[in-house]
């Protein structure tokens, strides 16, 4: 098996290491990821400067470009042989809910899903989904990356991926399968003066976790948020079609009379 691996924290992100060594005994781990740190580019493309991937070491390159870029490139000819898996992480910090919408993270996993191979975006989050604590044991959730992987990846539709957050606790209770959740109003800007004297903004904090129950969801599935901050790992299968087909007719039949 030959496997992917790309991230938004870096290629040297303790995450990222942590993912490959564990993933070494499935098969071929080549490594592409961001020269620094891309967090927050979803799936943005480098359209507008040449990208230069740069060897580190064996099956290991940087890239001065996105995380969407990396796998692009990976997947366009970059090698001379097709990779089987992509798994994008592991994350510094929680994808969850809402976040997908920004996860760099999330968008090299639909990046690889685009070109039609299997994908995994891998997150590892604190505990506590209303705070922002930095995650520690990168190596714990590695191997449980390793384990699901080595089990065999559940088939998914064309165009899904799926999105998995990793409680960084001393013993995780188990697996739950889970929808994506929801935050609340991000906080608000702040905005300071630079030493020129110049103001300039700070992007706010997202919103913390909403933690009921959505109406729409099954009666027996939790939300992301709500595995997480139990101890539970996540598992979402999210797609890239954000099509409502709920209302779909309803609007055809109102704007066409």
């Amino acid at each position: 098996m030959n496997i992917l691996i790309a991230n938004d924290d870096g290629v040297f992100a303790p995450g990222l290491q942590a993912l490959a060594h564990a993933l070494k005994p499935l098969g071929r781990v080549v490594v592409v990821a961001p020269e620094s740190e891309r967090s927050g580019y979803s799936s943005a493309l480098t359209l507008d400067r040449p990208l230069r991937p740069v060897q580190i070491s064996k099956d290991v390159w940087a890239v001065n470009g996105t995380p969407a870029d990396c796998v692009y490139l990976s997947m366009n000819g970059l090698f001379d042989f097709e990779f089987d898996l992509v798994v994008s992480g592991i994350n510094s910090g929680a994808n969850l809910g809402d976040d997908v919408l920004y996860s760099g993270t999330v968008g090299a996993a639909f990046e690889g899903r685009l070109m039609k191979h299997p994908a995994i975006a891998v997150s590892l989050a604190g505990s506590n989904v209303r705070s922002y604590e930095q995650p520690q044991d990168y190596a714990r959730a590695a191997q449980w990356v390793h384990d699901f992987i080595a089990q065999g990846l559940p088939i998914l539709p064309p165009r899904h991926i799926f999105n998995i957050n990793i409680p960084d606790v001393e013993q995780i209770k188990g697996t739950k399968v889970t929808y994506q959740g929801r935050r609340g109003q991000s906080k608000p800007i702040s905005s300071h003066v630079d030493p020129r004297g110049r103001q300039v903004f700070w992007i706010g904090l997202a919103g913390e976790a909403v933690l009921e129950r959505h109406p729409a969801s099954s009666s027996h599935i939790q939300s992301d948020f709500f595995a997480v901050s139990n101890g539970y790992v996540s598992i979402t299968p999210i797609q890239m079609d954000a099509t409502n087909y709920e209302v779909l007719d309803n609007l055809h039949n109102h704007v066409n009379g």
